[in-house]
């Protein structure tokens, strides 16, 4: 592989993670528990200060519901399967749009992914020389992703 294709695929790699590890830093997934008082709050605040039993079921169940009730009245592993894996892909469709879309149209374009990549480089190339050398990479990558050496030698990832 030539030394630029391989330079730009570490390059798309290390802004990937990059990214991810700031975005996850600033928008800290709530837990089940958290979600779960998230919507109770929102009921009893809606209703008072109360919660009856039916507007409880409804605000812990009201997506499975709706669902078994789409499905004839039952749902298969595989549907709530499929359910689930749609609803985890377009979380994170929509947290990429909204990370790269710079016009703020809900669209993703590629002057939208070249602006990102020059403000990625821009940040890990500190000392603004036109290039990113080790030093400049962050410490402790999230995923366990290797180490660059530099100078494209990394002959770890299997590709020639």
């Amino acid at each position: 592989m030539r030394k630029t294709t391989r330079l730009a695929l570490v390059f798309a790699a290390l802004a990937g993670a990059v990214g991810t590890a700031a975005y996850a830093d600033e928008h800290s997934v709530a837990g089940p528990r958290d979600g779960m008082m998230m919507r109770l709050g929102k009921v009893m605040k809606d209703n008072d200060g109360t919660i009856t039993f039916d507007q409880f079921s409804d605000a812990m169940n009201a997506r499975l519901k709706k669902m078994v009730a789409d499905n004839g009245g039952k749902l298969t592993v595989a549907q709530l399967a499929d359910a689930l894996e749609k609803a985890r892909f377009e979380q994170m469709a929509r947290r990429i749009i909204a990370r790269y879309d710079t016009k703020g149209d809900g669209t993703l374009t590629a002057d939208d992914i070249a602006s990102r990549q020059k403000k990625v480089f821009a940040m890990l190339d500190r000392d603004n020389d036109g290039k990113i050398e080790k030093n400049e990479l962050p410490k402790g990558l999230p995923g366990g992703h290797r180490q660059w050496d530099g100078g494209g030698n990394d002959d770890t990832d299997g590709v020639q």
